[in-house]
């Protein structure tokens, strides 16, 4: 039997905005669609976190 390798589509990127930990040691990051507050602490070490963007694969936040 012989099984073909299923043709994948690539994934969709969009420039999104994004927080990012203010600690360089500290690689935290999180949407800014997917975030609770105005201006969210880092859920890891506490630290204010800054505005960014990255480029990630295209997401739909169904809640706002």
């Amino acid at each position: 039997m012989y099984f073909a390798k299923k043709v994948q589509e690539p994934v969709q990127e969009e420039e999104t905005n994004v927080w990012v930990c203010g600690d360089d040691a500290c690689g935290c990051w999180m949407r800014e669609d997917f975030s609770f507050e105005q201006s969210p602490s880092c859920p890891i070490c506490r630290n204010s976190m800054i505005k960014n963007s990255k480029m990630l694969p295209a997401l739909n936040n169904g809640m706002k």
